[in-house]
């Protein structure tokens, strides 16, 4: 049976596009604070430049690529020695405007009456930062330890091993078809994909279920089946992940 309930962060449980924004809007800000040289730098130029470097460094830690586009960007206006003071000025205002999707607090609060939630991301957004602060038996970060991202089996071995429980036993819930359904299901666990935006459902792997707010979550968990059936799903076509993490 289920036991156990492991959330992806961002675009799942945190609405991140919006305090990323809003962290880039301080930074193009603060640069033209600095010098006139960035009068012709857009915002558009500062999103871009996550994109460009992100090809490059997907595998790096999350806070590694961000530094890297900001760097990118300071460059647009000859500002490179500003790059940690800038970093810092983002990280404050993108963190102090991370927070939970509106159907994200009712969920957790039904959820666990009668499973274990843990939280598992790629990403910068910690818990406790975040506006999810104490919600969550564990937290599994990765590059912690040096723990790979997803979509790597590592990642899911360390999910497994924080909740305590057989790979059966436990829900992966995320918005990242790559990340959240195919890659857990090869690892064994099970999946719920939160397709908020009506997204055509890609071949070649079935999730557990879809919803599209956690609101249906606490409702289709209790309809699963209590017998895992899980067979390995063979190759299937790629889906990009989530890139406006940061």
């Amino acid at each position: 049976m289920l036991t156990t309930v492991v959330f992806d962060a961002d675009e799942t449980l945190l609405d991140l596009r919006p305090a990323v924004t809003g962290g880039l809007v301080t930074v193009l800000d603060e640069m033209r604070r600095r010098t006139p040289a960035a009068a012709e730098v857009t915002l558009a130029d500062l999103e871009s430049d996550w994109g460009a470097v992100f090809g490059e460094m997907s595998a790096a830690p999350v806070m590694e690529i961000r530094r890297a586009a900001l760097a990118r960007s300071l460059a647009r206006a000859e500002l490179g020695d500003h790059l940690d003071e800038i970093a810092d000025l983002f990280f404050a205002r993108r963190f102090a405007l991370t927070r939970p999707f509106p159907d994200v607090p009712l969920a957790l609060r039904a959820l666990r009456s009668r499973y274990t939630l843990g939280f598992a991301t790629n990403g910068n957004s910690r818990a406790e930062r975040c506006g999810l602060a104490g919600e969550f038996a564990f937290e599994v970060y990765a590059h912690e330890g040096g723990l790979p991202k997803k979509p790597a089996p590592e990642f899911f071995a360390a999910v497994v091993a924080a909740a305590g429980v057989l790979p059966e036993q436990i829900v992966y819930v995320g918005d990242s078809w790559e990340h959240d359904v195919v890659a857990p299901r090869r690892a064994g666990l099970r999946s719920v994909w939160l397709n908020r935006i009506g997204l055509p459902r890609p071949r070649g792997v079935t999730p557990d279920a879809e919803v599209s707010t956690l609101a249906d979550l606490p409702s289709v968990l209790a309809e699963i089946p209590t017998a895992a059936d899980l067979p390995v799903p063979g190759d299937v076509p790629a889906v990009p992940g989530d890139v406006s993490g940061g």
